[in-house]
């Protein structure tokens, strides 16, 4: 009977859920500057406990957080040293972190899209996100939900995830029970406060760049420009996913997918594509879905009922860093060049 805990480490909030033998126990939400100690006496009071899904960032690959390098934890929040200490992103997320790791608890942080290998080597070149863990974690919640809800197993899911956070808006594509594609982050679609698919030449013009601009020239920064480059932006990423993996229906979630201005938007552009659905939560659950998520790729992890989730979305399997998109930047910047075409 695993029992273990999700988290969601996002921009407004840290959301945790307790699960029991496959169902929700507890829930719990903290502010996003909240204390470590105080994290960590709840996750004590919430024991013993078998396995902990860790704030995770942009991921790594199956990591337990005793066995996690100082190295390990900075590919997580990808922070220049020039700009360690300031208020970036997450507000407490490496903080949280670093006390999880020194913690003595059963801690995993799991992987994000980049380090799965059903998305193939080719749509990851020059990118460190294809759907960072907490989106992984979505995509999870909405394939235990589409499975479940059709009467099969996960490996006969096919659809898409919108998921459209405070800041940040990702597109996930689940083939066949796996994730086989994304377009999110920095490099996806406009966010509300992310303008989406940097151009090279404005980011060389711009730099260096503070990780603070990725969070800038969103929907919200635009004005009048904003709701049309908002939607337009969504359906030129979607279109492009699915001419290449066909889907038929698609999960929007999100804490801005809600949200009554944008709502109505969001569904007429998904349905242009195949059929919108909101995206469900577990029974008793009212945390965000990225924690319900973690909690149900934990309880797999742990060998329970969501074992069959953990096997689909294969993520024992993960491997590698986010930086291995990079690799032909560094070569070129080391002076060893590129390989022959």
């Amino acid at each position: 009977m695993p029992r273990v805990v999700g988290t969601d480490p996002g921009t407004g909030s840290l959301d945790l859920l307790l699960m029991v033998d496959g169902e929700v126990a507890d829930q719990a939400r903290m502010p996003p500057d909240a204390d470590p100690a105080g994290l960590l006496r709840l996750l004590e009071g919430w024991g013993p406990l078998d396995l902990i899904a860790g704030p995770s960032g942009y991921g790594l690959p199956m990591v337990r957080a005793s066995e996690a390098s100082g190295a390990d934890l900075g590919l997580m929040g990808l922070v220049r040293e020039d700009e360690l200490g300031r208020p970036l992103g997450v507000g407490g997320f490496s903080r949280w972190v670093a006390a999880l790791a020194g913690s003595g608890l059963p801690v995993v942080f799991l992987p994000g899209g980049i380090h799965l290998p059903t998305i193939p080597d080719h749509r990851k070149i020059g990118v460190v996100d294809r759907g960072t863990a907490d989106k992984v974690a979505v995509a999870a919640l909405a394939l235990r939900l589409d499975a479940d809800g059709e009467g099969r197993a996960p490996s006969g899911s096919t659809f898409a995830v919108a998921e459209i956070g405070s800041a940040f808006s990702a597109l996930l594509v689940v083939d066949g029970g796996a994730i086989v594609d994304a377009s999110a982050g920095s490099a996806g679609p406009m966010g509300l406060r992310s303008s989406g698919a940097w151009d090279g030449e404005a980011a060389y013009w711009l730099g260096p760049l503070s990780k603070q601009d990725l969070f800038r020239g969103g929907l919200d920064d635009l004005g009048a420009a904003g709701r049309p480059g908002f939607f337009e932006s969504i359906r030129k990423h979607l279109a492009g996913l699915r001419e290449l993996t066909p889907f038929d229906r698609i999960y929007l979630s999100g804490s801005a997918s809600s949200r009554a201005d944008l709502a109505p938007g969001l569904v007429d552009t998904l349905g242009r594509f195949g059929r919108a659905v909101p995206l469900g939560n577990l029974p008793g659950a009212w945390v965000k879905q990225a924690a319900q998520g973690s909690a149900l790729l934990a309880d797999g992890l742990a060998g329970g009922r969501n074992a069959d989730l953990v096997d689909s979305l294969r993520l024992r399997e993960a491997s590698g860093s986010v930086l291995d998109g990079l690799a032909p930047f560094v070569r070129a910047r080391s002076g060893a060049g590129t390989p022959p075409a």
